[in-house]
């Protein structure tokens, strides 16, 4: 195959062709608009490598849901995103369509998130959001409209190894806005068919492409995570979600009883603030028992552990895990990478082994492995295990 991009656009091999835009440009490639600065010069990147851009927004939120952009200037999933995304495409020049995923998005995204608290859990929503709808529903859609590839705004790389026979997940040029993390899930299929024109390009130089070319949304500051709870109220909107707060017992790690909680869904493993006790120590959440609503507590070297359990596992550049496997972690976004061991356990789990105990692990959030800059692969954290004694 032939076809090579400019040489700042996201380096990406395919069978037999070179890095740049994978080719087969007459097919087109629906470029996700999500109405930010981010997901608008990706587009600009592809129509100046000469792809037929059609331009999908998902509409995530009904009107009543739909939050407002906020003081600091900030909105994602908002009315005002649409038209922010419609104004770009009328810039451009290229077809915009928004589609409505309210009714999935609900189900796939803000009721497993209700769930995960419901059960005591720490849910990743973006997780979800990017690995059961943006990368499956909008394939369909691109199919539909004739486009052969998806495109989104996201700081990642993709490639091919050969030797393999594998598509490749890679960390972006970016280190700072790296978002390879949330992308774990992504399958070989969809691996393929999908485009990360920012891949190689810096958060700045995003910006200066965007204000080149004279982008509404250039200086647009960027979203919120949670972009169904805009006013951070994680509470109220529990609240609203038919969680509401039942009363029940604080208890040290040594089972004695030190005060009430509000609510256990309201608490995760690792936070500080809200428990209401007067200590001379810093406090914090251990464990979470939603089956007797009760909140364990105790001192900070409580929060480590040695290894974490991980199910419902994506890998990405290997087939599987059949034997210790030196590896990088993060069980958080905002985390370094630290060293670990990757190997099987029982039931089609696996389980990583810190190098060094590492702080928090909660289950219900992301654990994902890397090998160098490339994603082995990632999956759930089920329980942490073996509380090392300090």
């Amino acid at each position: 195959m032939t076809g090579q991009g400019p040489p700042d656009l996201s380096a990406r091999s395919l069978p037999g062709g070179g890095p740049g835009l994978p080719p087969k440009r007459r097919e087109g490639v629906l470029a996700a608009m999500s109405g930010g600065v981010d997901s608008s010069a990706a587009a600009i990147v592809l129509l100046e490598a000469g792809w037929r851009v059609v331009g999908a927004t998902m509409r995530l939120l009904d009107d009543d849901a739909a939050p407002q952009t906020d003081s600091a200037g900030r909105s994602c999933c908002s009315l005002n995103d649409i038209l922010d995304a419609r104004a770009v495409s009328q810039k451009l020049n290229f077809d915009h369509q928004v589609h409505n995923f309210s009714g999935v998005f609900r189900r796939e995204v803000v009721d497993r998130f209700v769930a995960a608290y419901r059960s005591g859990l720490t849910p990743n929503p973006c997780v979800d959001c990017n690995r059961r709808l943006k990368f499956t529903r909008l394939y369909e859609r691109a199919e539909l409209l004739g486009c052969g590839w998806l495109a989104t705004g996201h700081y990642a790389k993709i490639d091919f190894d050969g030797a393999s026979g594998r598509h490749l997940l890679k960390k972006a040029r970016d280190k700072t806005k790296d978002q390879s993390y949330f992308l774990y899930g992504l399958t070989q299929e969809e691996l393929a068919r999908t485009i990360f024109p920012l891949g190689d390009m810096l958060k700045t130089e995003v910006r200066a492409l965007a204000a080149a070319r004279g982008i509404v949304n250039a200086g647009k500051p960027d979203s919120q995570d949670v972009c169904f709870i805009p006013d951070g109220r994680l509470d109220l909107f529990l609240e609203r979600m038919g969680l509401a707060p039942e009363p029940g017992p604080l208890v040290s790690t040594d089972g004695k009883v030190l005060g009430e909680h509000r609510g256990a869904h309201l608490f995760t493993i690792g936070q500080r603030k809200g428990l209401g006790l007067c200590r001379p120590e810093p406090t914090y959440v251990t464990a979470v028992d939603p089956a007797t609503n009760t909140v364990v507590v105790g001192d900070e070297r409580d929060l480590y552990s040695d290894s974490a359990v991980i199910g419902d596992v994506n890998l990405i550049s290997l087939e599987k895990i059949s034997g210790p496997l030196e590896v990088t972690a993060k069980i958080r976004y905002r985390q370094q990478e630290f060293p670990a061991v990757l190997e099987p356990a029982d039931g089609g789990l696996l389980r990583l082994v810190f190098r060094e105990p590492q702080r928090a692990a909660a289950p219900g959030q992301a654990a994902v492995f890397y090998l160098g800059d490339v994603v082995a692969g990632g999956g759930t954290i089920i329980r942490r295990e073996a509380v090392r004694p300090h």
